[in-house]
């Protein structure tokens, strides 16, 4: 992982355009390729970020960039889009490189673990036909919540939350496209599930052609019986 604090601004292009202003971030490289900008505030969430798979490219800025300060430019290009992240470093405060290492992933407790523990032992809630082939699948960016095959023989990626919000969207998106290089598993198409779904994050599921499934947490522990519901 690289860490370069810096004055900077950046320009977002593509299905979306967004600008930064000048002013001093914190840019973070990770080792899947992701680009992400954050202020001193917002809590855990990146002013702005391209996901992988991406490429960045660091070059020397033009004669008129120069003149207005710029040290150097990065750009960086989604592979599978015209999205394009680029960014415009001033003063360069702090740049560290670090080997983390493989992450052996979230360890998840509470309803979400016993969520994916149910949906295993339910799983035609995805479709009837399908079939379980294991949980926590491992990636070498973590494990994948549940991995299923539908009716069709199609792999199925599940990736499970108590709340789905778009960080969720985009962990799953990150695991289509690893688990999508392998000729053994792919095509691979995802499912995020959660007790509730924020629109937000289910018209960015929908774009990027991931169904959303809300689980009924009392129905599935059995808890709520619908057979004996007034109405």
């Amino acid at each position: 992982m690289r860490l370069v604090i810096a004055s900077c601004s950046a320009r977002y292009t593509g299905r979306l355009n967004a600008h930064l202003p000048f002013a001093t971030r914190l840019l973070v490289v990770k080792a899947d390729g992701s680009v992400l900008l954050h202020s001193d505030g917002g809590s855990y969430k990146p002013l702005n970020w391209m996901s992988p798979p991406c490429n960045l490219h660091v070059v020397e800025p033009d004669e008129e960039s120069r003149g207005r300060g710029v040290s150097q430019v990065w750009t960086v290009q989604h592979a599978k889009s015209d999205d394009r992240l680029e960014i415009e470093l001033y003063e360069v405060v702090h740049d560290s490189a670090h080997e983390l290492g493989v992450d052996p992933g979230l360890v998840k407790d509470g309803v979400e673990a016993h969520l994916q523990e149910m949906l295993a032992a339910q799983i035609d809630l995805l479709g009837a036909g399908s079939t379980l082939v294991r949980r926590e699948f491992p990636t070498a960016i973590g494990p994948v919540d549940i991995v299923a095959r539908d009716a069709t023989g199609t792999t199925v990626a599940v990736e499970i939350k108590r709340r789905g919000d778009i960080d969720g969207v985009e962990q799953l998106t990150r695991y289509l496209a690893l688990l999508n290089r392998d000729p053994h598993l792919a095509p691979v198409r995802g499912v995020f599930a959660a007790q509730e779904i924020k629109p937000q994050a289910r018209v960015l599921a929908e774009d990027r052609g991931i169904s959303c499934l809300v689980l009924d947490y009392d129905a599935m522990r059995g808890v709520d019986d619908v057979d004996s519901r007034l109405f």
